[in-house]
């Protein structure tokens, strides 16, 4: 009877989302009505950065799914801020959407050949003999397979998540009083390491193809699978040393060795058996691929041609089949918001409002040096992140006007570029809600909550010392200031 009175007096999922949507609708009139417009700024320009920054808070609140509320915003852009239908569905056209779509496509044959999971054995086979070894096992294996899938759902959550906790319960660690035997440690740092794949490769995380995107339209600097990859190799793979030993100093296991997780690796890999048919085409594919996106400097093949050409051969060999790739909604639903939000981007960019938020705050910080500003800027950048629940609407809501700020205070372009593209990613580390990774790895019931934040914060003070430190000597020796 207590059960049906507790059922019955609990909200009901549509009156919350109704609230949401309120919530949504405060957002806007508040930016239309209380905050003073700025003279460089239309009243349309005003009205669309209005619905811009509502949108940005329903990919926090979620009263809908993203791609359903950038639909939304998009939709509001032409009955409320008077854009023609055609400008606010070009983003659809972009080449960046469909290098992503293609990506993430490509990413499903992977892992539905086994190619994925066997990479990920691989490496387990050969460090896995400490539980260090396996956690460097585990991040090494996220950040090969970051090279070509833009998705740390598909990489973290589909590939990697399941062969850490398979390993844990080799060792009796299952969550609750056992989980600090083993389990917590791995996923803990599986997580963290997963921050970093996504920080080290254009491909790392679907949205850095859209930083990629702002960045040239509002700073001039264009971001290539090759720049992306010269910019972050040397810090990330400093964090790719540093992070476990880091999670090992906060998450401390009382496993220390597991020469069973190696053997179990060698185990699955002998009932796989050779190479099959499947893995040996998806293996080409993706090297080649890899090779080519490399070298695309030299070679002048565009990305997103190559992404396409590499989908299409995985059909027509039957790898992946189009019933497979319809039934791939991630995919596409990262192709629908994905594709607003990046002319979304770019008309808030038109409207004026970026540049002058920027000059607002800019004011703030006249007569220092670039640098002091540019530390400020990014240790306020990186924290901010504890507000967001994507590294995209943490990105899309930060990089354009801090990107625009540092430049007009003398930042070299590809330095604020870059750190800023950077630092997005590593971001997600912080909590248990920082991207779409993060509540399925914490839903395991491994690690506390305050266990989770305690070793987000001390990897991210590791990992802002690295990128922010190493990474501008880096940057420095490539030129980039």
């Amino acid at each position: 009877m207590s059960s049906e009175a507790d059922a019955s007096s609990a909200p009901s999922p549509l009156a919350g989302r109704a609230v949401r949507f309120l919530a949504l609708a405060a957002v806007y009139a508040v930016v239309v009505l209380l905050v003073p417009r700025p003279d460089t700024v239309t009243v349309e320009g005003w009205r669309i950065t209005a619905i811009f920054l509502a949108t940005i808070a329903g990919l926090m609140i979620q009263p809908l799914p993203g791609a359903a509320l950038v639909i939304i915003g998009l939709t509001c852009f032409v009955l409320i801020g008077g854009l023609p239908v055609p400008r606010v569905l070009t983003g659809f056209s972009s080449p960046s959407v469909w290098l992503v779509l293609a990506a993430m496509l490509m990413s499903r044959a992977l892992r539905d050949s086994g190619l994925s999971r066997r990479i990920a054995l691989i490496f387990v086979r050969l460090v896995g003999q400490t539980s260090l070894g396996v956690s460097y096992a585990l991040m090494m294996s996220d950040v090969t397979l970051a090279t070509g899938i833009p998705s740390i759902t598909a990489r973290s959550g589909g590939i990697i998540l399941p062969v850490a906790r398979s390993i844990a319960e080799l060792y009796g660690s299952t969550p609750g009083a056992t989980s600090r035997r083993l389990g917590a440690f791995l996923m803990t740092s599986l997580y963290q390491g997963s921050a970093v794949a996504c920080a080290m490769f254009l491909t790392g995380q679907a949205s850095n193809v859209l930083i990629a995107g702002l960045a040239a339209k509002l700073a001039g600097v264009t971001i290539t699978w090759s720049s992306w990859f010269m910019a972050g190799i040397v810090p990330g793979l400093a964090s790719c040393i540093v992070v476990p030993l880091v999670v090992m100093r906060v998450q401390t296991p009382t496993v220390r060795r597991t020469p069973a997780a190696a053997e179990f690796a060698r185990e699955q890999l002998v009932a796989m058996g050779p190479l099959s048919r499947d893995e040996a085409v998806s293996l080409a594919v993706f090297v080649t691929v890899c090779v080519l996106w490399m070298t695309s400097a030299w070679n002048g093949l565009d990305v997103t041609i190559v992404a396409l050409a590499a989908l299409g051969v995985l059909i027509m060999s039957g790898v992946l089949t189009w019933d497979t790739a319809l039934r791939e909604k991630h995919a596409w639903d990262v192709f629908v918001w994905y594709g607003g939000l990046l002319t979304m981007g770019e008309i808030l960019n038109e409207t004026g409002s970026t540049t002058a938020f920027a000059e607002w705050v800019g004011a703030s910080f006249s007569g220092m040096d670039w640098f002091a500003v540019l530390l400020l800027t990014l240790v306020i950048y990186f924290y901010a992140h504890y507000a967001f629940a994507s590294i995209t609407a943490h990105a899309l809501a930060m990089f354009p006007p801090f990107v625009v700020m540092l430049i007009g205070l003398g930042t070299p372009p590809l330095v604020a570029v870059y750190a800023l593209a950077c630092l997005a990613n590593l971001t997600a580390g912080l909590t248990h809600y920082g991207t779409t990774t993060a509540p399925i790895v914490f839903a395991e019931g491994y690690v506390s909550f305050a266990d989770w934040w305690r070793a987000g914060f001390a990897v991210s003070v590791a990992n802002l010392c690295i990128w922010v430190g190493l990474g501008l000597v880096w940057w420095k020796w490539l030129g980039f200031w």
